[in-house]
């Protein structure tokens, strides 16, 4: 009896313990579906914007892959797409017509926009300085700009810092030939120049056996901001919140990106498999001093001046390429870039 007895309570038990499992099931399972839920709900609540870049995606996009990468952008509410740029996307027209709500550009495009009529607001500068340089075969390159005079010169027809050049250096004795692309003419003729991006080409040369150096184009006071953040003057005024938390979160990305551009570098690839990774790494390390140096090395990544603004548009008035000049403080605002400690 004894024994029946203990047997019944064990079975009880069994079956209370049985209970209790499934019960905690049902509330594990309510858990996953409730926070299942919630992560769909709030994917529901992120706000669609689309970003379109100056270019195939390279190192120079770092801050913002590595933004996307790390979910900084979901963080602030937003869920944005990335649109490749290329020699056949201008992302000033797409911005303006509406196709994308923010765009990638170098200064000066945005101030020969501005002029024509499309009201573009910069809010952040990916790079204060511009790598833009003219390339010379090792040993045969220039201390000043005038001595550009008796040498061929590959260079982009309408490039707006070779406008800028020849009226400064006066090179009159300049032979321009047809800048394509390719670098077997230049390679070929030891006296020859090209124009060059110094986180680039001198990669690529290298890996041919062609030791090159470059002169920036800076050297000469033509030094508009790269890789500019911008909207539409329209878009900003009805969008201001969500202004604020892309740049936030672009910003920071370009922070993330110094110390983990090689991981970041493996998500750009992806995105455009031209690329090698060595030559995203090269280029990394390349832009360094011009996305962290400069004012950004006090004032922090993105941080932009009215007196730069300033003193390109006077510029390109200066070139004929503006019909008349215009306020420095209605194409950029620092508003919404974080304040950061200087390191």
């Amino acid at each position: 009896m004894k024994a029946l007895r203990k047997a019944n309570f064990l079975l009880i038990g069994i079956i209370f313990m049985f209970i209790l499992a499934a019960c905690s099931g049902q509330e594990s399972n309510s858990s996953t579906s409730e926070g299942n839920s919630n992560s769909n709900e709030e994917q529901k609540n992120l706000k669609d914007v689309k970003i379109v870049l100056n270019w195939f995606p390279k190192a120079q996009h770092g801050g913002l892959y590595a933004a996307q990468e790390n979910g900084l952008f979901e963080k602030k509410g937003l869920k944005v797409t990335i649109e490749p740029g290329g020699p056949q996307v201008s992302s000033i027209q797409m911005v303006a017509s509406g196709s994308a709500d923010f765009g990638l550009a170098h200064a000066d495009q945005m101030v020969i926009a501005r002029n024509q009529g499309i009201e573009l607001v910069a809010v952040a500068a990916a790079m204060q300085g511009s790598p833009q340089a003219l390339m010379f075969h090792k040993g045969k390159g220039i201390n000043d700009f005038d001595e550009l005079n008796g040498r061929k010169v590959y260079i982009q027809p309408g490039i707006t810092y070779w406008d800028f050049l020849k009226s400064k250096y006066n090179l009159n004795n300049v032979q321009e030939l047809a800048y394509t692309g390719q670098h077997s003419n230049f390679i070929s003729d030891v006296n020859s120049v090209s124009q060059a991006f110094v986180t680039s080409e001198p990669f690529f040369l290298k890996k041919d056996g062609v030791e090159v150096e470059t002169k920036l184009i800076s050297d000469a006071g033509y030094n508009p901001y790269n890789i500019v953040l911008y909207v539409t003057k329209d878009y900003l005024e009805k969008n201001e919140e969500t202004v604020k938390a892309f740049v936030e979160a672009f910003v920071e990305g370009w922070y993330l990106y110094k110390d983990s551009y090689e991981e970041i570098n493996k998500v750009i690839q992806k995105n455009n498999t031209d690329m090698e990774l060595e030559s995203l790494k090269f280029e990394a390390e390349a832009q360094k001093d011009f996305v962290y140096g400069g004012d950004a090395a006090e004032h922090g990544v993105g941080y932009m001046t009215e007196e730069r603004w300033a003193t390109l548009i006077k510029q390109l008035y200066d070139l004929g390429l503006l019909e008349k000049t215009f306020d420095a403080k209605e194409i950029f605002t620092t508003k919404y870039l974080p304040r950061r400690e200087s390191k």
